[in-house]
């Protein structure tokens, strides 16, 4: 065979092997909405060496495919637009002529934020069949969904070892259609931002229910925390013992199996709810960066206006981690998004009798910890304490939750003069046998909906906390109890599931507390 043919084939065939589709990243498709006033980032792979360039409205930007084969640009920033619009991207050879060439259509130009967390941010709009996770006035608000400047991109499950480059995800139009698979809170948090904005609204869903704050945290952040022994031991000791637990899992599951056939047909559902099923043991995403590796990590550095977060019920049992870790997780993700110190906003837990000991207060321990978490620069929380379901840890009322963090992005994002916390402690004094508590964030007053106060307690130098009355004094509240004759403390709404009415002039409630600092 001619030495010069042989060498001539295999620098074809090394050329064709080095060859790569021009490909977008995933959360680049028809009917996306990209972030107004800021660059553009768009991001993919193609043929090392090859050029690649992008055009949107009358912006145009290129970039130069390295030698892995990545590759990303930064449009100019545009004002919103409510008009479709394509966005054309063109893979352009060294002899300057077009390899291959992607289009998209129908993409607006608006507010794009990121809702984040475990079930009741996961919690769709409809879930046919559910009655542990359904909307209030469920029927109406489908019927009444068609809103096609409001846009969800879903983010498909995933759990990885290392950060991902990509992920499964689709954009969707709001409408009766497709409402049913939106987060409940996002799109009721877009809806309200696009009735007062009147600009497209994006909301990326990357959630997934029964998941720990650990999974969620990037690999350099978890590395920084000081639990990071603590998390990757408690991490290490579950996975060993996992087969034990599963064996274990398998043989209960196998005796309720038979008791449950044992049963006449017509008393089976009753079975069911004096013995629920074996939960399964240990979870995949428990592991630490799993779901920031599989499902945040894709999305950087897509151009946002801010966070939606709703998790912490899955840690409730280690609310002393808490404030740490969501610390980590706010300041990793804004730095891995590279934005500057973008708007995180979170949801406060609701009531729920977690687990039903009346003297158990994991939650709001919980609570308290996402306060502390205030903290850090351009955060803020919806508090949710009057509007959960005890007995459901997934209440219904998805349309206020998604109000009041709305309600945080208008005052605070958005220039609207709103008010957006309800009463927050300042501080107490103590006067006799009583305890006046001060408040601050309550221009509009304080009422409690002219029912009698509820969920205050009152404690002396013994620590044991007494139901307390409480009436309002002015801008304040007054704490007495015939049990305690010298208080140094008083606490409100420190339950799982308290029945706080506490609220402003605007029905904002107030925001749990304790004056002490004490461990029970």
């Amino acid at each position: 065979m001619n030495k010069t043919f042989l060498v001539s084939c295999l620098a074809c065939i090394s050329v064709l092997s080095a060859k790569a589709d021009l490909i977008l990243a995933p959360i680049f498709s028809d009917h996306a909405v990209v972030q107004r006033d800021k660059p553009i980032n768009v991001w993919g792979t193609a043929t090392p060496g090859n050029h690649v360039v992008v055009k949107f409205h009358s912006q145009e930007a290129a970039a130069l495919v390295s030698s892995d084969g990545k590759w990303i640009l930064a449009l100019p920033a545009l004002p919103a637009s409510t008009q479709g619009a394509d966005l054309i991207v063109s893979e352009i050879t060294s002899k300057e002529t077009v390899d291959n060439s992607i289009t998209l259509h129908d993409i607006l130009i608006g507010e794009v934020w990121l809702c984040s967390g475990q079930s009741n941010m996961e919690f769709t709009v409809y879930v046919p069949k559910s009655t542990n996770f359904k909307l209030d006035n469920v029927a109406h608000e489908v019927a009444s969904s068609n809103y096609p400047l409001i846009r969800q991109l879903l983010v498909t499950r995933s759990i990885q070892d290392s950060p991902q480059q990509s992920t499964p995800a689709s954009w969707s139009i709001c409408n009766p259609d497709n409402v049913g698979h939106f987060t409940a809170v996002g799109y009721f948090f877009a809806r309200d931002i696009f009735e007062r904005l009147h600009v497209p609204v994006g909301i990326i869903n990357s959630t997934w229910g029964g998941t720990q704050i650990e999974s969620w945290i990037s690999p350099n952040s978890l590395q920084t925390t000081p639990l990071v022994e603590i998390i990757n031991k408690r991490f290490i000791e579950a996975k060993t013992s996992y087969p034990d637990r599963l064996a274990a899992y398998q043989l209960k599951l196998e005796a309720w199996n038979k008791a449950l056939e044992a049963t006449k047909p017509k008393y089976r559902i009753g079975y069911i709810k004096k013995n629920p099923q074996p939960k399964p043991p240990y979870k995949p995403f428990e592991i630490p960066s799993g779901l920031y590796n599989g499902m945040i990590n894709p999305l950087v550095p897509y151009s946002i206006r801010g966070f939606l977060w709703y998790q912490g019920e899955s840690n409730a049992l280690r609310a002393s981690e808490y404030h740490s870790l969501f610390s980590s997780l706010i300041n990793g993700w804004r730095t891995h998004f590279a934005q500057g110190d973008l708007p995180f906003f979170w949801v406060q837990l609701a009531n729920y009798k977690s687990p039903a000991d009346p003297t158990d207060l994991t939650w709001a321990f919980l609570r308290e910890a996402q306060t502390q978490t205030l903290s850090i620069t351009n955060t803020g929380q919806a508090i949710t304490i009057d509007i959960g379901n005890p007995n459901n840890i997934h209440p219904g009322n998805k349309q206020e939750v998604g109000r009041r963090l709305a309600l945080l992005a208008k005052n605070r994002v958005y220039g609207i003069s709103v008010d957006d916390t309800g009463p927050t402690y300042k501080s107490i004094s103590v006067e006799g046998s009583s305890i006046r508590v001060s408040f601050s964030a309550h221009d509009a007053g304080l009422t409690a909906g002219g029912k009698p106060l509820q969920a205050f307690e009152i404690a002396g130098q013994d620590h044991v906390f007494i139901p307390a009355q409480a009436v309002i004094s002015g801008e304040t509240i007054v704490v007495h109890s015939a049990k305690v004759t010298n208080p140094v403390a008083v606490r409100y709404g420190w339950h799982n599931a308290p029945e706080a009415n506490l609220y402003n002039g605007y029905g904002l409630p107030a925001v749990p507390f304790r004056s002490d600092s004490w461990d029970n």
